[in-house]
Order: structure tokens, then C-alpha cells, then sequence
């Protein structure tokens, strides 16, 4: 099946009378390459546009601030935007950044590495670009830690704002911070916004 994209609203969400498979999934997404697609934990697709430019830019070096550190900290691995993780409630999700220890990494068999594979990152990441209304994007961080993430960063360009998701508390609210420290598996990893917000 192939989405026309061009007139509809999005995110838009498509429930079929049986949840898609893992292959069923990875072959529309290769169909509709596009769009960027999600599943939930009720078997729902969730179908967004890509990221407009500007938003593309903030990902970008958000993913690339974690991933210097993780090469240098040396104690997992980061996962792009585009790469699509099966969570504890079986939904499949992909964060614009995330790290996962190598302890995780490799409790996952390689053969299952190459699909969507069942993990979840200590740690993620999310950009809200233009596009993003920010109640969804504030229910996806809550999502982030009911599946075990320890630690959830939702940074708002629009706002310049961070805000600081963990288990159990409230979110923390930064507003315009010169930085934003990483706690617990991230311990020592620093986002300068200043190279964010431009």
C-alpha cells in the first residue's frame, strides 16, 4: 500500500483489523519511505512528515553532541533518528537520539539487530521541530519512561526550553539553559545549547 501524502494532515494514525508484523512494517516503510512510521503498542501506525529543514538541523546536532560523547565515554552506542526500536509494550518507536550501554546492546541476539530490535535505550532524546504540537510530544516522553528509559530529554526550539523526564518525578522544566547535564548511564554528558538553539 502506498500513502499520497500531499493532502493530508499529519501525524495521521491508521488502525488495520490485524496489527502489521515486523516485516509487514519494514516492507511499507520501505514502500512509503517519506513518511516516518511508528507503531504503538495497539498494533495503530502513526505516520508523520519528515522533519521540515530547520528541524532537521536541530536533530542533527543533538545526535551528533551524543555521539561525539558516547565515542569518547566509551560505554554504549547512540541510535539515529531513524532507527526503529521495539519497546517493552511491543509498540516500535524511534527517538531523534538515543544511547543504549553496550550491556543492552549486546543482550540483543545479532540476528535480531537487523529488523526492529527489542530494546530499550537508557536514554533518549526528542526535538520538537515546527510541525510538532507539543501534547503529543509531551505523552511520547511519558511513553519514553513507562518503557523503562531512564532518562528523557524533550528540547523545544520553539520555547528554548528542556524538559527533563525520569520515573517517578515530575519533569524538570529548563528554561533557555546554557546547558543540560546528563544523570545516571549518561553521567558526564553535557549539551551545550548554545550550539543547539544557534
Amino acid at each position: 500500500m502506498n500513502l499520497v501524502l500531499d493532502a493530508i494532515a499529519l501525524p495521521i494514525r491508521i488502525r488495520s483489523e490485524r496489527p502489521m508484523t515486523d516485516d509487514e512494517l519494514l516492507a511499507f516503510c520501505r514502500a512509503n519511505e517519506l513518511a516516518r512510521v511508528e507503531r504503538d503498542a495497539n498494533g495503530e501506525l502513526i505516520v508523520m512528515s519528515p522533519t521540515g529543514t530547520e528541524g532537521g538541523f536541530f536533530e542533527t546536532e543533538v545526535a551528533t553532541e551524543l555521539g561525539i560523547w558516547a565515542r569518547a565515554d566509551g560505554r554504549g552506542r547512540v541510535l539515529g533518528s531513524n532507527t526503529g526500536i521495539t519497546l517493552p509494550d511491543g509498540s516500535i518507536r524511534a527517538a531523534d537520539a538515543a544511547w543504549v550501554s553496550w550491556q543492552g546492546w549486546n543482550a540483543v541476539p545479532p540476528e535480531q539487530r537487523k529488523g526492529y530490535a527489542r530494546l530499550c535505550p537508557e536514554f533518549i532524546i526528542e526535538v520538537r521541530s515546527q510541525i510538532d504540537a507539543l501534547p503529543p510530544l509531551q505523552e511520547k516522553m511519558q511513553m519514553w519512561i513507562s518503557n523503562g528509559v531512564e532518562s528523557a530529554w524533550l528540547i523545544d526550539p520553539q520555547r528554548c526550553v528542556v524538559e527533563v523526564y525520569r520515573a517517578g518525578v515530575e519533569p524538570e522544566v529548563h528554561e533557555d539553559p546554557s546547558s543540560v547535564q546528563g544523570t545516571g548511564s549518561v553521567r558526564g554528558f553535557e549539551l551545550v545549547m548554545a550550539n543547539i538553539w544557534g
